[in-house]
């Protein structure tokens, strides 16, 4: 994860030029014109052109929030089924699950290898897989034309977040679609590290997830997502979000 400073202002070699001419003390020289007050009106034309200028060339300002990592796309059998929000997934709109980021969250994603982007917004959790960071719908993924290899390296930006509610982190261990291989599981977490839970991720079949510990801090739960990679030789132990008290 990399993080950008935004640049509320920029300006090209002409528009420079120009404000350097109206930062002169002495302001621009205009005694060439004639005074009758049409000329007074085209003496104001090139600061009018400045103030267009920079209305055109300043960025909206943007959240600093960049990620990159591989995503990759969900359609049957989640299509019609509830979202971890709590909504229905529909594949044929503009939204994406994500393990960190809170619900409603709207997201830039630009697919690196044609520079398409499109806009989505966070409704689920995942995707369950290391080393990818988004799962996008089936639409979404249509319009950065990553349908046909199903993944593809992004690069993801926050364009807008809800009211922030107080974090809980979690690392999941484990995904199982035996609810008792699940409950087993849980239990030897418990036992170890305090606090575990199973989640059911809806689906045809459902999968039974295993989430270890809340912590109030994402660090916090990347420290304790170590701590069990070490202890249990858990590679696929990675941090997520947890929408509700264990």
């Amino acid at each position: 994860m990399r993080f950008y400073p935004a640049n509320p202002f920029r300006f090209s070699r002409p528009t420079a030029s120009i404000l350097a001419v109206f930062a002169n003390p002495a302001g621009p020289q205009l005694k060439f014109f004639p005074t009758p007050p049409i000329y007074a009106v085209m003496h104001l034309l090139p600061l009018v052109a400045v103030l267009l200028t920079v209305w055109v060339e300043s960025p909206p300002a943007v959240s600093t929030y960049v990620e990159t990592g591989v995503a990759s796309w969900y359609g049957y059998p989640f299509h019609g089924r509830t979202a971890a929000d709590g909504e229905i997934y529909r594949m044929e709109k503009l939204t994406a699950a994500h393990r960190t980021l809170p619900f409603n969250t709207w997201v830039r994603v630009v697919n690196l290898t044609n520079a398409k982007a499109v806009e989505v917004r966070i409704i689920d959790r995942g995707p369950f897989i290391d080393g990818r960071i988004i799962d996008l719908s089936q639409a979404a993924a249509r319009a950065i034309e990553m349908l046909g290899p199903g993944i593809a390296p992004v690069r993801l930006e926050i364009l807008s977040s809800p009211p922030l509610a107080p974090d809980l982190f979690a690392v999941q261990v484990g995904a199982f679609r035996d609810r008792r291989n699940a409950e087993r599981v849980r239990t030897l977490m418990r036992s170890r590290y305090g606090t575990a839970r199973i989640v059911l991720r809806d689906g045809d079949p459902g999968l039974w997830r295993v989430v270890v510990g809340a912590e109030v801090t994402i660090d916090g739960a990347r420290t304790l997502s170590s701590r069990i990679r070490q202890d249990t030789e858990d590679k696929l132990a990675f941090v997520v979000r947890a929408d509700t008290s264990p």
